[in-house]
């Protein structure tokens, strides 16, 4: 059976496993019914997520010119610190900014390689979790819009990391860790601006993902240097394809790639 079309991240449902489906315009895939089987993964042009054009992918599955130009690609989605909708600042289209920018927000703690702190929009809790391959995490405070969650998170990464080692969560040389004991060490941090929004009651969440076998050493697979791969998967972690090759997949990464992909 072969499948066509743009890869956009993969869509999750909160289960035990995670549950993960590749969208495609006809149709879906859930890829959790193709561990154990053979996967071909061929490269036949870019679309990018903008302008749907086929011009080389710069950066989060937008060509160039979308990249600087479109609202979903603004500084402040990286940097929320940086949002100034409550403000009434425009950065590229203020009604976008603040639809996604004065929402609630949850800086948060998770372990997917260490631990690490990080923001999301309320509405993705737990698949900002996922998305990073984090088998635990815990919220922090919960602020009414992006820019105190940012400057929350930009305070707190001073004693803690926010970075993935995508290396370590794929190979799952990752260690628990008392995440409501971080969250405690780390409340005198906060900055005064959001001290009130801090979660007095929260616990962890545990997250499983559907992996048969983790690889030893990792592979990376880049479509540009090897448009054509087949091997059988072996697991779904983060946004990653694990294959038994201990080639990894990153389908997130691959944004604005237009593939075929065929079941064998």
């Amino acid at each position: 059976m072969q499948y066509e079309g743009v890869l956009r991240k993969m869509q999750t449902e909160f289960k035990d496993p995670v549950a993960y489906y590749l969208v495609f315009p006809e149709d879906f895939i859930h890829m959790n019914l193709l561990l154990d089987r053979g996967l071909s993964i061929r490269f036949l042009k870019y679309q990018c997520l903008g302008c749907g054009a086929d011009l080389p992918i710069f950066r989060q599955g937008y060509c160039k010119n979308c990249f600087f130009e479109q609202p979903q690609a603004g500084e402040w989605i990286v940097h929320p610190e940086r949002s100034k909708a409550h403000l009434g600042e425009e950065d590229r289209d203020l009604e976008y900014e603040k639809k996604v920018q004065l929402q609630p927000h949850i800086v948060y703690l998770a372990n997917s390689s260490s631990v690490k702190v990080g923001v999301t929009r309320k509405s993705q809790v737990p698949t900002r979790w996922i998305d990073q391959g984090a088998h635990e995490a815990i919220e922090i405070v919960e602020t009414p819009n992006r820019y105190l969650a940012g400057i929350t998170e930009v305070a707190l990464k001073e004693h803690v990391g926010d970075k993935t080692h995508w290396r370590n969560m794929l190979t799952n040389r990752v260690k628990d860790e008392d995440l409501f004991a971080w969250r405690e060490k780390l409340k005198g941090y906060i900055p005064d601006e959001a001290l009130d929004y801090f979660i007095a009651d929260t616990r962890e969440t545990e997250i499983h993902f559907p992996v048969l076998n983790y690889p030893k050493k990792v592979k990376s697979l880049n479509l540009n240097k090897t448009p054509e791969f087949r091997g059988t998967l072996k697991g779904i972690k983060g946004q990653y394809l694990i294959f038994e090759d201990d080639t990894v997949f990153n389908i997130r990464g691959n944004e604005g790639y237009y593939v075929a992909l065929e079941i064998l």
